[in-house]
């Protein structure tokens, strides 16, 4: 029996009650003590069980059964408490679901319930607790573990004229509502939850902040239209990490037939993202059009050719038309979606009213019409008509001019399920008689505040299925009441919550509301959601995929199979030569990689003479010239070979081997011993094999010789003539001899020793070098080199590789990414000079940063200590102790001048506001900003006859307006990061009159909230004509946050009234690329 506490559900704890309302009121006690939840109630009862002779009442009872909603429920009560309470001094009580064994597979049962213990006599005197819970199979009960202390019960409370159990006896009563689960997930705890089964669709992953992305994602993925077009571009001979188009096809050929959450890390390659992209939480709006240009690019001349334009362009007309005289000037522009505010508007409709709302240019404010002088006139937008996919961008996220900040607007905005927008379409244009019913068939979520959250989806994907959930990786069903009311953001309307729940849900709803809305035309919904079939999917996807899918299923059936396989790895005399370390090769080494070498699955019960055919067949060996070796673990933590494997047992299996005469490693290890003369298999008697590594002093390396065998009894000096036979040296070539015994243990061999005497057995490996003057030796160490193995092999033991790549840039021929092997005994100025000779540049002019093992980010920057090894900040790094990565700035000055030091960049605009070059700086911290701009003045050219005044400022985060420094700020005081733009201040505006007016004017493109560029200063004059039509400044009112008001070639700009935040925007597409956004926010871009 699962006996569960339900202080998990956050229900109150027992209450006491003082108020008089009688157990047998049930109308009254179950208003009192039952919430409402705000869900439909399928039945309501109330049991009541009397109970007499407490004190002797069995430990565990149940209730006779009773009925509620279709099913069987009973009291299940321990009068002196369960196991999980202390015994004897309190009641545990819960609602038990009667026959779950008989109950059909799956079954579930949503019940709010309340448990009492009241007075026989006065049922005004109880004690109650109530909660709600999901009953299911594995959780058929739930209640109170600590219901009450039994002393409480027993005796006569303050306030109260008797007990609850009073003459050994009480009345246990149960109120249970079971409740109507339209959706099937209501309290589900998702533990084994099958979103595929349940709903028919599958999540996405979230890669870490990418669940923006999912939920457009799966919007455009359930507009079957767009779905069927993307499809469309042809991809056969492409990559998925590279080809946006294939990628986004092979997400949506998984979302159709995966039953699994589908991955997005494909998709965010092929965008040219790297890792720590996902982990940006982007605006969804911004990465709708950034991938729809992208996708419109790739089906310029294919099959699917305009059908971004059919889905989701529509027309709109702004215009200016006079009141008294026949004149209009109009423009008509596309669109792909429509910011609607969200901000004092009660609904969509009121928002699209505000939006179409005409303006009145009258007074001082009239306007200025070819032909007929200055007159009243109205000013708007219209629509000429809506595309069949409506994306509405509900405006919760603005700059708030205060606090210099985007903020989010929670209001209260509603929007229907149907809308229709007729009454929004240019009544002169003939489509005005069409039918304009839209139907809401996606809202994107966002829950949380300016600087994050969540986003997930809720979508209707057709007339007939019912709307759904797309929160990541899972899908669930959702009432209308879901999708709407939950959705308009402002308070809960509920007001029938209990304390605890009332502040939680305020908490949580007032930040969640609709942040995009996605309506199709009523007319073309049974197009742009046609069913989709077989033939749509391209061949060649389906071909690929299916393909990779039996790839995968191989992958995982060898992972499942794995217990029934080992690995064996083979060491040959070629692997030895190309290896430089301690042993034959690298096995377990924690700052260095595994050695790469020939590598074998083999099945355990495979016998030797099998698996010996199959190496000698991969080595190109007849069997009768291989030998195999089993390497072991000595105890002195080296890995060396130490018998050959016994020719003569026919029943010797692999895994035999592996047991009882190798160490039990999880592989096998194993040297490749080739016999030259297949009439002599068996090792000479009284020989040991011995392996040789020679020390190039020059070269200042250490590679594997091959191996020899030796007669015990032979001398050490012995080996000399070999040795200067197999390096081809002259004969009597003095030459030096060490035993690698350990790592930290090489000592020097006597030359007239024998092997026996020296204790040297099978698979030891000797060192020599040859012989050199101590001139030659002092040479070397002068020059920081090794003179003799001991000191390289302590270099061996202490090395690691480092990757350095470029902190700010994208690695290129002048930031390239790069490794260096370095011992962790080297300091700071070791590895900086290594790095300085790879990179070409001054090594005090680098400047290093260690990262976050984790995720590559940058950690601090590297102080230059001359007593600080390697060691101390490579740190140890558990995650991949083989990889640690610093990052690198190549500085145009000393890191030591940095110490007292800024270095600012400096944006020079000119005077034609332009981004002319950027100027590096380096100035005391306590110089001034006058100090720069005295600097900058010498740098740059300026303009003749000009001012030659300076002003030095920051931009807005919205991008609109300058913020100009005073010049007496000190430069080390400035907040990091900081971006400074400098301009020559123009005569026009030094010499600007009292009569003339300084505004700011800045760069847009299409919408007011897409900045781009320098934004600059522009003096404005009465009576002065707005006639060069070669730009277009279009009049933005910060108070409104309307659509832009465009400028005609007649108007006086002079003549507006300006608010102090109002400015000038010049719409223009921006080239540059550096659009700004919200404060925290990266520009997306996409380029595969």
């Amino acid at each position: 029996m699962d006996v569960l506490d339900e202080k998990m559900n956050g229900g109150p704890p027992m209450e006491i009650i003082d108020d008089v309302v009688s157990v047998h009121d049930h109308e009254a006690f179950a208003a009192k003590h039952l919430p409402d939840l705000g869900h439909d109630v399928k039945d309501f009862q109330v049991y009541t069980w009397r109970l007499t002779n407490w004190k002797k009442l069995e430990k565990k009872i149940t209730s006779p059964e009773f009925d509620c909603g279709g099913h069987k429920w009973r009291i299940l009560l321990f009068p002196f408490g369960n196991s999980n309470a202390p015994p004897n001094d309190t009641v545990s009580v819960y609602l038990d679901y009667a026959e779950p064994k008989k109950s059909p597979e799956g079954w579930h049962a949503c019940a709010q319930f309340a448990l009492v213990i009241s007075n026989i006599h006065d049922p005004t005197i109880y004690t109650v607790s109530h909660a709600h819970h999901r009953f299911i199979a594995e959780e058929c009960d739930w209640g109170f573990t600590r219901f009450s202390e039994l002393r409480k019960l027993f005796n006569i409370q303050e306030g109260f004229p008797r007990p609850t159990i009073e003459e050994e006896s009480a009345d246990v009563t149960v109120y249970v509502r079971v409740l109507e689960d339209p959706t099937g997930v209501l309290w589900h705890n998702f533990v084994n939850y099958d979103s595929k089964k349940e709903t028919g669709y599958v999540g996405l992953k979230n890669q870490g902040a990418t669940c923006y992305m999912n939920s457009l994602l799966q919007s455009l993925y359930c507009t079957r239209y767009f779905r069927k077009a993307v499809y469309q571009i042809p991809t056969e001979d492409e990559h998925p990490t590279e080809s946006v188009s294939l990628a986004l096809q092979r997400v949506f050929y998984h979302l159709q037939t995966s039953d699994q959450p589908v991955g997005t890390t494909e998709l965010t390659k092929s965008f040219g993202w790297k890792s720590n992209d996902s982990f940006y939480q982007h605006d969804v709006q911004e990465f709708n059009r950034v991938l729809q240009d992208n996708l419109e690019s790739k089906m310029k001349g294919t099959k699917a050719e305009g059908a971004i334009a059919k889905l989701f362009v529509g027309k709109m007309k702004s215009y200016i038309k006079c009141v008294n005289v026949d004149y209009e000037s109009s423009k008509i522009e596309e669109f792909k979606d429509i910011q609607l505010n969200v901000k004092g508007m009660k609904n969509l409709y009121e928002s699209f009213r505000y939006y179409v709302a005409e303006e009145t240019m009258e007074g001082e404010n009239k306007y200025q019409a070819e032909g007929f002088g200055l007159q009243d006139a109205k000013k708007g937008i219209i629509f000429e008509s809506f595309p069949p996919v409506l994306h509405l961008q509900l405006k919760r996220f603005e700059y708030d001019i205060q606090r210099d900040a985007m903020v989010k607007i929670n209001d209260r905005h509603e929007f229907p399920f149907e809308i229709d927008l007729a009454e929004f379409i240019d009544e002169a244009s003939p489509a005005r008689s069409e039918s304009w019913l839209y139907r809401l068939c996606g809202v994107l979520v966002h829950s949380g505040d300016v600087n994050g959250g969540h986003y997930f989806a809720l979508i209707k994907p057709d007339r007939e299925t019912r709307w759904l959930k797309f929160d990541d990786d899972r899908v669930t069903p959702v009432t209308d009441r879901e999708v709407l009311e939950e959705n308009y953001g402002g308070e809960p309307l509920n007001g029938h919550l209990y304390p605890m729940q009332r502040n939680q849900l305020r908490t949580m709803k007032r930040f969640t509301n609709a942040y995009m809305l996605v309506y199709v035309r009523d007319a073309m919904i049974d197009e742009v959601l046609a069913p989709f079939k077989e033939e749509d999917t391209p061949t060649h996807l389906k071909r690929r995929l299916d393909e990779e899918r039996l790839q995968l299923e191989a992958k995982r059936r060898e992972r499942e199979e794995q217990h029934l396989f080992l690995t064996a790895r083979v060491i040959t005399d070629d692997t030895f030569t190309h290896y430089e370390g301690f042993d034959l090769a690298a096995f377990d080494e924690k700052n260095w990689p595994q050695s790469d070498l020939p590598t074998f699955r083999v099945l355990k019960q495979e016998t030797y003479s099998v698996f010996k055919s199959r190496v000698a067949a991969h080595f190109e060996l007849p069997d009768n010239k291989v030998r195999l070796w089993v390497l072991v673990n000595r105890q002195n933590k080296t890995v060396r070979p130490d018998t050959p494997i016994p020719e003569n047992e026919p029943s010797l299996t692999v895994e035999v081997i592996r047991n009882n005469m190798a160490a039990r490693q999880s592989d096998l290890r194993l040297y490749l011993d080739v016999i030259t003369d297949p009439s002599k298999p068996d090792p000479p008697q009284g020989h040991i094999m011995i392996f040789l590594k020679h020390f190039d002093t020059s070269k200042q390396s250490l590679f594997g010789v091959g191996k020899v065998y030796v007669s015990r009894n032979s001398k050490v000096q012995d080996l000399h003539p070999i040795i200067n036979e197999r390096m081809r040296w002259a004969p009597g070539t003095p030459l030096k001899l060490y035993e690698e015994i350990k790592p930290g243990m090489i000592e020097l061999m006597k030359p007239k020793s024998t092997f026996a005497q020296s204790e040297i057995q099978d698979g030891d490996v000797i060192c020599f070098q040859v012989e050199q003057a101590e001139k030659e030796l002092h040479d070397l160490e002068i020059q920081g080199l090794y003179s003799n193995p001991s000191q390289f092999y302590d270099f061996l033991q202490n090395r690691v590789m480092i990757f350095f790549r470029p902190k700010f840039e994208e690695s290129d021929g002048d930031h390239p990414e790069f490794s260096l092997v370095l011992s962790k005994k080297h300091n700071y100025d070791t590895m900086s000079q290594r790095a300085g000779e790879y990179l070409r540049h001054d090594p005090i002019k680098l400047r290093f940063t260690t990262t976050h093992a984790a995720n590559g980010a940058p950690k601090a920057v590297l102080k230059r200590s001359l007593n600080q090894s390697i060691a101390d900040f490579i740190g140890s790094n558990y995650v991949n102790p083989t990889t640690t990565v610093i990052l690198y700035e190549k500085l145009d000055v000393s890191i030591v001048e940095l110490e007292t030091k800024r270095s600012l960049k400096i944006i020079w605009t000119g005077i034609q506001n332009r981004e002319e070059a950027s100027y590096p700086f380096l100035l005391p911290k306590t110089s001034m900003i006058n100090d720069l701009a005295d600097h900058l003045a010498k740098t740059v050219t300026l303009s003749a006859g000009g001012t030659g005044k300076i002003r030095v400022f920051e931009v807005s985060k919205d991008g609109r307006v300058q913020r100009e420094f005073t010049g007496s700020e000190m430069i080390g005081n400035i907040p990091e990061p900081v971006e400074l733009y400098a301009e020559e201040i123009p005569r026009e505006e030094f010499e600007a009159s009292e009569m003339d007016k300084v505004i700011s004017v800045f760069h847009f493109h299409k919408e007011v909230s897409r900045a781009h560029g320098v934004p600059f200063r522009f003096v404005v004059k009465p009576q002065e004509r707005f006639v060069d039509t070669k730009k277009r400044f279009a009049l933005i009112q910060a108070a409104t946050f309307k659509q832009p008001s465009y400028i005609e070639d007649e108007d006086v700009i002079y003549d507006h009234k300006f608010a102090p935040e109002d400015c000038l925007g010049l719409d223009h597409v921006d080239r540059s690329g550096k659009a700004r956004l919200g404060a925290a926010e990266k520009a997306i871009v996409i380029r595969g």
